[in-house]
């Protein structure tokens, strides 16, 4: 599906559940947390059928979010029928890896070989810190029972802040040097920044990719990039086991490549992650619309993608979505 800029919509992030068992302080506020009631979010039948309604207009590749999505309860049954839906050719998951050493052979085994480990820090006290008391060890032993189970790439997503974790960027890359994993620094984003002062700690990837390459040796990536990849600039380490990626949403934003739209726990489809404008699909689903309505609703979200977004991370007046990180899905 085109839309109005010529882009490939192919890619749906689908949020199970804004509920978390970590609270990072980028993601979601220390008070005021609303959670949804299980009537306000999707059923799994409704997440299926939206879903296969979009891979019959185009979308090729789902990526399973939350809040963190291994809490939802029948999540290995969801992706066994997931896998089932005829047309998808990919699906990969996002999590914080608190519960994945549970979990990791029964997602593999129900077909998902892709996945995404959020991990700001390897310092235990920093990591207890930036998510509101999670226990390192955890997500280090998801990590390794991730990569026993056969999941390939195991991506592992690091959101950059300066003064509290920036100076771990070399311990991320030693990590890639021993380890077949892909580590990603991601810029620090406007969304739901309660806890965090920003533009003070917004740091760009340009200034951390040069610290890096003083020392070691990068060479960018010539793989060619299939057409529902994401936007990482990917490295690989000189005599390095792994891949180091940056994703730059702010300082570089990659607006003029988006495929994706962003289903929403509670049935919204978000056609930006830093864009206000939805489409209600869960009033829709409710009422069992049809199938060419519930198409059009899809088409009318593609539609509503604005060309580029308009942050500036330096802009101390910096306008911020009303959106939770956890509540959008990322």
């Amino acid at each position: 599906m085109l839309d109005k800029y010529e882009r490939n919509i192919n890619y749906l992030r689908v949020s199970i559940t804004d509920r978390c068992n970590l609270r990072c302080t980028y993601c979601r506020p220390k008070e005021g947390i609303s959670l949804k009631g299980h009537e306000d979010i999707l059923r799994y039948e409704q997440i299926l059928r939206v879903v296969g309604q979009a891979v019959k207009m185009g979308f090729i590749k789902v990526r399973i979010t939350g809040g963190e999505p291994l809490v939802r309860r029948g999540f290995v049954e969801f992706v066994q029928r997931l896998k089932k839906i005829e047309g998808l050719e990919d699906i990969s998951l996002t999590t914080n890896g608190i519960l994945l050493e549970r979990f990791a052979k029964d997602i593999f085994a129900a077909g998902v070989r892709r996945i995404n480990i959020s991990l700001d820090s390897l310092d235990a006290d920093r990591f207890r810190e930036i998510t509101g008391g999670g226990n390192l060890d955890d997500v280090l032993r998801g990590i390794d029972a991730a990569d026993k189970a056969g999941f390939a790439p195991i991506k592992i997503n690091t959101v950059v802040i300066r003064g509290f974790n920036d100076d771990e960027a070399l311990e991320f890359a030693r990590l890639a040097m021993k380890k077949p994993y892909q580590i990603r620094f991601i810029e620090l984003m406007p969304v739901s920044m309660v806890n965090i002062n920003q533009p003070r700690e917004f740091m760009p990837n340009a200034e951390l990719l040069k610290r890096i390459q003083k020392h070691f040796r990068l060479e960018e990536s010539e793989k060619k990039k299939q057409s529902a990849d994401g936007p990482a600039r990917i490295f690989s380490l000189a005599g390095g086991a792994g891949e180091i990626g940056f994703i730059n949403p702010v300082s570089d934003h990659f607006c003029s490549t988006c495929n994706r739209l962003r289903l929403t726990a509670d049935g919204k489809l978000r056609a930006c992650l830093l864009n206000e404008s939805e489409v209600d699909l869960k009033k829709a689903l409710a009422r069992n619309c049809s199938d060419e309505e519930l198409a059009g609703l899809i088409d009318r979200a593609i539609m509503l993608k604005p060309e580029k977004h308009d942050l500036d991370c330096t802009d101390r007046n910096l306008k911020k979505c009303y959106r939770d990180m956890s509540d959008i899905g990322g």
